[in-house]
């Protein structure tokens, strides 16, 4: 018996593309192919940007398609991993499953929309059915408009517009997918080996990830329970586990956005006034993705044109490679450079304050941070991160104040003024540094010759010094 008319396109697979979505509840392709009540293969593509993702996220996604995969396997399901390029991998699918329609979820970047515009025209000449749906944004980028019709550039007026805005109810996770007669043949991925480049500090990386669905719904669950009353005045506090840690799991799509901002509103409704300040950070990611689509060069260079002759240097010099290394002898800066190499995410104010003294305080262009937080970030979005180093360096939209630098000590002792988050971090001169400041020294490459009994360095430009030459050069820049 047939569930739709009877014809024999009922008995033809969808093939569901995923790649960012990795869960199966509120996933608005899934449902749409579970409606049909056809066949549905689930496949993964590893491709040539899969493959450009940096260390950290590279190992990260791994973990992620694996426990998708037993995900699908526990509902009569599996997932088929392929590589190459996609059009290429789909067609051949399509061919040995006699698939007739492709359904994937939209992504925003202009890389991954570049690759989804040719799959679609490719797939739709050859008469397949291919079809893009929401659910990686809470908003589409072009349903979020100013009054005169163009796309917000500050962030506040963005926020006023959407924070009641109703997006719909969760859709709830299929019991099961009807499975294809035959399944194609899948590659293996531990053969993919998607840590490999994280080297030995693989096993410890792993050992902070939260991977999978059902992890980032207790996540969820556990954060507005427990820790958002308090989310306004911990979220700053760097040694305090006062944030959600969903950015990790939004990145992947093991939770929407949707439900963390149903989560949020009714916590507000509630009466939680801290469940404004979580929905806001929601919606400051899905800023950075409408700059992202309607301004994609900000992925690439200077969001505003005029910083592009600012005297930022762009070489690997002795300063940058002490910020990498978490040896600037600022503590606040390297103890979050220790944290984001060990555990692949640092706190947000501990992010502001690293990039704003490489920007700053070391002059170094943005760029070169935002190619190393690509490489160390299990979190690693590519709009996020851009739109964030611009904020701080200022040279993006809704950017903070270009004389607004940071002052690194007077910043921990203010928000760390017990000292947790530096003894966390920070190994050298104490008599007895806790597990997670030696982990870091196993983790690093052998060749960076750095040992927990080395002394503490000295600070490699004071910090009188550094916000001297920054505001020599802001001052300069304005002038001319």
């Amino acid at each position: 018996m047939t569930r739709t008319g009877g014809t024999n396109m009922d008995n033809r697979p969808i093939i569901m593309w995923f790649r960012r979505d990795l869960r199966l509840a509120d996933h608005v392709a899934l449902t749409a192919a579970v409606a049909t009540g056809r066949p549905i293969v689930p496949v993964f593509i590893r491709d040539a940007q899969c493959d450009s993702l940096g260390a950290a996220p590279r190992l990260r996604m791994g973990l992620a398609i694996g426990e998708f995969k037993r995900a699908l396997r526990g509902i009569n399901s599996d997932l088929v991993l392929r590589s190459g390029d996609p059009l290429a991998v789909l067609r051949d699918l399509i061919a040995q499953t006699g698939a007739t329609s492709v359904y994937w979820s939209r992504l925003y970047d202009p890389a991954q929309k570049s690759r989804d515009t040719a799959v679609k025209s490719g797939l739709r000449a050859a008469g397949i059915d291919a079809q893009s749906f929401a659910g990686h944004l809470l908003f589409e980028p072009w349903t979020v408009a100013t009054k005169t019709g163009g796309f917000y550039k500050v962030f506040t007026p963005m926020w006023k517009s959407v924070r009641d805005r109703d997006v719909g109810a969760a859709l709830p996770a299929p019991a099961t997918l009807r499975a294809p007669d035959v399944w194609p043949r899948s590659e293996d991925l531990q053969s993919w080996n998607m840590g490999a480049a994280v080297r030995r500090g693989a096993r410890t990386l792993a050992s902070y990830c939260v991977v999978g669905e059902k992890a980032a719904q207790t996540r969820l669950e556990t954060f507005i329970a427990e820790k958002l009353a308090q989310y306004t005045v911990q979220r700053d506090q760097p040694g305090v586990a006062g944030t959600s840690g969903l950015s990790e799991n939004l990145t992947y799509g093991e939770i929407s956005p949707r439900q963390c901002w149903q989560a949020g509103m009714r916590a507000r409704q509630s009466g939680i006034a801290a469940a404004e300040d979580f929905m806001r950070e929601l919606v400051w990611r899905e800023f950075a993705y409408q700059l992202a689509h309607h301004s994609p060069h900000i992925l690439t260079r200077n969001w505003k044109p005029e910083w592009d002759n600012f005297p930022w240097n762009t070489d690997e010099t002795a300063a940058v490679t002490a910020w990498k290394q978490g040896r600037t002898g600022i503590a606040f800066v390297d103890a979050a450079m220790r944290e984001i190499y060990v555990t692949g995410v640092m706190h947000n104010r501990a992010r502001m304050i690293a990039a704003s003294y490489l920007t700053k305080h070391l002059m170094t262009h943005w760029k070169i941070g935002m190619a190393w937080f690509a490489d160390c970030l299990i979190d690693w979005d590519p709009c996020s991160n851009a739109m964030g180093w611009q904020w701080v360096a200022g040279s993006g939209p809704d950017a903070a104040p270009y004389f607004r630098i940071f002052n690194p000590d007077t910043q921990l002792q203010k928000f760390d003024p017990a000292g947790h988050y530096a003894a966390r971090w920070l190994c050298e001169g104490r008599q007895a540094p806790s597990r997670t400041a030696l982990s870091y020294f196993d983790m690093v490459p052998s060749h960076w010759g750095l040992s927990p009994q080395d002394p503490y360095p000295a600070p490699i430009v004071t910090l009188a010094q550094g916000r001297a030459r920054a505001l020599a050069a802001y001052h300069a820049r304005e002038v001319g």
